[in-house]
């Protein structure tokens, strides 16, 4: 059976949500009291109805309490995301993930017991200014507190080195988790490049100019790595 979630408020980021676990094959309740958001998630959505997420009776009403997660993406309406965490939470909904716009909303939401709360815009900044910071990184990704995954071009000064040669790991803190390597295929009788990705690296695994290194490491040791030549 698929696992089943609602996604309560369908902006941009709710019917984005909605796409991408649809894309995944899970099934989705849609919740929306605006009919012309119901309307244009209908489409894709497992299930889209319009209705008050504030309403415990209402949510009842369309099974809202039979979902594995909750997602609460609410627009600004910091009072309406509180009360309907709260709602979910007395439907007996264990896993709520909820949009927050502060840091303050953030705590409230983790007091109420969400579990996980998300930041889209500040989120998105910061992978931008990243991004912007530090041209060779090409994507930013927080996995834990105090460790990220960059995805980072291969320094000049690397490329022609091997892996174990880089002393990335011992010398740097960072660890190669995957190689973004350039291969030449044929596809319909004509010669294209490609990207192949190598999930188990090797230390005998040749860096070439163009090549995309996945690490994970601390911050401050990824700064480095990003400033590189």
């Amino acid at each position: 059976m698929n696992r089943q979630v609602a996604v309560l408020g369908l902006g941009r980021f709710g019917s984005s949500v909605v796409e991408a676990l649809v894309k995944r094959s899970v099934d989705v309740l849609a919740i929306d009291n605006n009919p012309e958001s119901v309307q244009k998630i209908s489409e894709i959505a497992t299930y889209a109805v319009q209705c008050d997420a504030t309403d415990v009776k209402a949510l009842r009403a369309v099974n809202a309490q039979d979902v594995d997660v909750a997602v609460v993406s609410m627009g600004q309406d910091v009072e309406a995301t509180i009360l309907i965490v709260m709602i979910l939470k007395d439907l007996g909904i264990k896993d709520i993930v909820a949009k927050a716009f502060t840091p303050l909303h953030g705590k409230i939401l983790t007091n109420l017991g969400v579990k996980e709360v998300i930041y889209p815009e500040r989120d998105a900044a910061v992978r931008l200014s990243r991004r912007l910071a530090a041209p060779r990184v090409l994507q930013y990704l927080e996995v834990s507190s105090g460790y990220f995954i960059e995805e980072v071009k291969v320094p000049r000064t690397m490329v022609g080195k091997r892996l174990g040669e880089t002393n990335l790991r011992t010398q740097y803190k960072v660890n190669v988790i995957g190689i973004k390597h350039w291969v030449q295929k044929t596809e319909k009788g004509q010669a294209v490049m490609a990207l192949n990705f190598n999930f188990v690296p090797s230390p005998e695994d040749l860096l070439d100019d163009g090549d995309v290194i996945v690490v994970l490491g601390k911050p401050a040791d990824l700064e480095w790595l990003a400033a590189f030549e």
